[in-house]
């Protein structure tokens, strides 16, 4: 220990250090020590606006780092408020077009007076990507029903044909769209006694977003862009549903002339749909329901369960 205290390193550093609190010190307002550092003004200044200059950095450095902090904070929250208008907008933009969008399903009713119209939300798109089925929330709690062996036209806002109604439970209800390759209609050209055809699903054609066209007889002029509708042949579909229009014509076999069909509706963007019942349907149902029976007959297999 003594011998550190006579080192001449020890001496120095002590020195240098005793030195460096005196003009620490000799920087406040009122200290004594200026007095007494007076006659080394020459020597301490340069020191002291030194450790001035370097207080004074790192006071600007911590002010950097807390203004950027906050300006980063202020930046979030920004960000998050501006992200909430823009969903509010998004929301405020949906809910117009859906608005528009049941409006235009009023003309429905008008055009086919003769059916009711229910309205249902999508729920699911089920299956491959050109969807086996779809399935909506309607069902018997909303006083549709189903008999065995029936169907009910699906449209969407615009009156495009999207397919049938397959089954229907309490709640749900499933639709056979018409690109599936369980699906037919009878169709016709788009205008006065025009030439009647099937369309139908197919399973390869499905992937290209198109249907079959098959019954055409050798005498119907048909051309790429011709307009098909439902024909009502059949009592499934109500007459005049547009449909799509023809995409090709295959007419090498005049005794097989066939062709594809470009559906006007977009499954995939279905946000609404309208089941169409007709009128004598619904009427029946209920008399059923007021003598007390069952709206609609059992199916053949509860039937046959029954036995």
């Amino acid at each position: 220990m003594r011998k550190l205290l006579t080192s001449k390193w020890f001496i120095v550093v002590m020195a240098v250090l005793l030195i460096l609190t005196a003009i620490i010190l000799g920087m406040l307002p009122g200290s004594p020590l200026n007095k007494v550092l007076k006659p080394v003004g020459a020597i301490a200044s340069p020191v002291q606006k030194t450790i001035k200059s370097a207080g004074s950095s790192v006071g600007d450095f911590w002010a950097a780092i807390t203004d950027g902090i906050a300006i980063r904070n202020e930046n979030e929250e920004l960000r998050a408020e501006i992200a909430e208008l823009q969903y509010e907008l998004t929301q405020n933009e949906e809910a117009g077009i859906r608005y528009e969008e049941l409006q235009e399903a009023f003309h429905i009713r008008d055009t086919f007076s003769n059916y009711d119209i229910y309205g249902a939300s999508v729920l699911s798109r089920e299956a491959d990507e050109w969807f086996s089925s779809i399935r909506i929330g309607l069902g018997t709690s909303d006083g549709i029903y189903l008999a065995p062996g029936d169907s009910y036209a699906v449209v969407d806002v615009r009156m495009n044909l999207i397919g049938r109604v397959i089954e229907i439970d309490e709640s749900d209800s499933d639709i056979l769209p018409l690109l599936h390759e369980g699906f037919v209609v009878s169709g016709k050209v788009n205008t006065v006694n025009g030439a009647t055809m099937t369309i139908r699903g197919d399973a390869s054609l499905k992937l290209e977003g198109l249907c079959l066209v098959t019954d055409i007889d050798e005498n119907t002029l048909l051309e790429p862009g011709t307009e098909i509708v439902t024909s009502g042949d059949g009592g499934l579909f109500p007459q005049g549903i547009p449909i799509g229009t023809i995409e090709s014509v295959d007419d090498s076999n005049p005794l097989e002339i066939t062709a594809t069909l470009r559906p006007y509706a977009d499954i995939s963007s279905l946000n609404d749909v309208f089941v169409m019942v007709p009128f004598s349907v619904i009427e029946e149902q209920q008399a059923n329901i007021d003598v007390g029976l069952p709206p609609v007959p059992t199916t053949y297999l509860d039937e046959e369960e029954d036995q």
